[in-house]
């Protein structure tokens, strides 16, 4: 698949509005057959007598002969400012500027612009200077951080527009000391198509494969004489929150201007995130053999607890900035102070947390590990061929518990990595750019671990007489067969997951 995303910049052209009732009756195109009536530069405005109020700043999206598609999926944009050093229009300490933006649409170049948003801005400006302030540096430009502009999460028509005013009010205090202004840039963020193809051609074939091993996997467990127990309750949960994941309901968004769908991601992803991290906690606790307070939720509430509440949180967080978007695409919670802030307290300590999580898990495995190696001391007493099956077993089992760990860590550097890639936007970098290799293999990993988990974890079919399934330590006839398939239990779906049981019973 090609690279995930594409960033686009933009340069505004500088249009000249002398209509006194601003914005109610025409959009200002940058070019084309109605293209405004442009100026240069401001010294232009000076001389013509052109005040700021009447000014506005046009960029047309895409670029000309070019347009937009359903396939790039979002528009994420960042702004940034040119701002010259003039010894008498200085740029104030914490100088804020106030935009007033109107974005619109059409999907023909002959079609009248239909609004889809308008709204007054504030944004708060963090620039440097490098050299000396002094009559020589007259000219020279500030450097100046990027600024969040604005997020649509659907891409529903071919041309955009954008119309961005700088009204000024000096007995207000409206853009007063915020330098001179000499341009305004935008970086334009999409989607690639190629790459949402690769990501709707997966998620349309993993979809019913994942269906068909569920189905499978709970009918396996109804046809037992036993009620299904924790361990087969979560994995099956697990499949259903894969499932959710995979749904292909994206193909929906080429036809439909769904803009909640970034949001409703965003939601499926953290179910599933949720209930990955809580079924690791079970699947460990479950195989512990120094547990009693077995099969019950209940005995989890202290490692499950915390996953919820951070769910929570992550959901309200996702609420504040995508929630607020779909009315306002120009709203950004990294605009204020105290959001910027919260938004990166919450990304540094969900970072933190999944990190200690991880290394929680880390140490439940490794006693699991000991757990079963200190029963593999009994083994030598067996018969030749159930030792062989014993052996078969505990090494599939630590095959499986570290394949958990490494999908376990996979996921805590895919949490943080694309949590910082989308905050790094924010803040105003725009070097940093994930492989979409990444993506689609931390997706196929899931999928395909979820699946093994239900392959293996399926309670077997096969009945092999009771002298076998009560832990029979001498030779029978049913030995060669037991090497090939895991034996059901009245206790559980696996032979380990029995072994552990025993030992917590004692």
């Amino acid at each position: 698949a090609p690279s995930p995303t594409t960033a686009v910049p933009y340069m505004s052209v500088k249009c000249i509005d002398v209509r006194k009732n601003h914005h109610k009756t025409k959009w200002l195109m940058p070019w084309g057959p109605n293209h405004c009536d442009k100026l240069k530069d401001f010294d232009e405005a000076v001389s013509r007598q052109i005040e700021a109020n009447d000014i506005v700043f046009a960029v047309h999206i895409p670029l000309p002969s070019k347009e937009m598609s359903p396939w790039f999926q979002f528009m994420l944009f960042i702004m940034q400012l040119d701002i010259a050093f003039k010894m008498d229009n200085d740029l104030k300490e914490n100088a804020e500027i106030t935009l007033d933006v109107s974005l619109a649409y059409r999907d023909d170049m002959f079609d009248d612009w239909e609004e889809i948003a308008h709204a007054i801005e504030i944004r708060k400006l963090k620039c440097t200077f490098g050299s000396p302030k002094t009559l020589e540096s007259e000219g020279r430009h500030y450097d100046c951080d990027f600024l969040p502009f604005m997020e649509i999460g659907s891409v529903a028509h071919k041309y955009y527009l954008i119309n961005i005013r700088l009204p000024v009010n000096e007995r207000k205090g409206i853009n007063v000391g915020i330098g001179e202004i000499k341009d305004i840039r935008l970086v334009g963020i999409h989607q690639n198509g190629g790459f949402t193809k690769v990501w709707f051609a997966m998620k349309t074939f993993l979809t019913p494969s994942i269906l068909i091993i569920m189905v499978w996997y709970w009918r396996r467990i109804t046809l037992m004489t036993r009620a299904p127990v924790l361990l087969e309750k979560v994995i099956f949960a697990l499949g259903i929150s894969m499932t959710f994941i995979n749904i292909p309901v994206e193909w929906f968004s080429i036809g439909f201007d769904w803009t909640w769908m970034l949001l409703f991601g965003d939601i499926r992803q953290g179910i599933f995130y949720a209930m990955l991290l809580s079924f690791w906690i079970i699947f460990c606790g479950e195989h512990m053999m120094d547990q009693n307070e077995r099969n019950h939720l209940s005995g989890y509430w202290k490692q499950v607890g915390p996953i919820a509440v951070g769910s929570f949180c992550l959901f309200i967080f996702d609420m504040c900035e995508r929630g607020v978007q779909l009315k306002n695409p120009f709203y950004s919670i990294w605009t204020t102070e105290v959001g910027t802030e919260l938004a990166m307290a919450f990304i540094i300590v969900a970072g933190i947390c999944l990190c200690l999580y991880f290394l929680f898990l880390c140490f439940m495995v490794f006693q699991v590990f000991r757990n079963i190696s200190g029963k593999q001391s009994s083994l030598p007493a067996m018969s030749k061929a159930r030792r062989l099956h014993y052996e078969g077993l505990i090494f599939r089992f630590k095959f499986l518990m570290l394949i958990t760990l490494a999908c376990a860590a996979m996921t805590v550097i895919f949490f943080i990595v694309s949590q910082v890639t989308e905050g790094h936007w924010k803040w105003g970098d725009i070097t940093i750019q994930v492989n979409s290799a990444f993506f689609t293999g931390i997706y196929g990993m899931w999928n395909l671990y979820v699946f093994a988990l239900m392959f293996l974890y399926a309670p077997s079919h096969k009945n092999y007489g009771e002298d076998q399934s009560n832990g029979d330590l001498g030779v029978n006839s049913g030995e060669e067969l037991q090497l090939t398939t895991t034996i059901t239990h009245v206790d559980g779906p696996t032979e380990v997951y029995k072994l552990a049981r025993k030992e917590a019973q004692e």
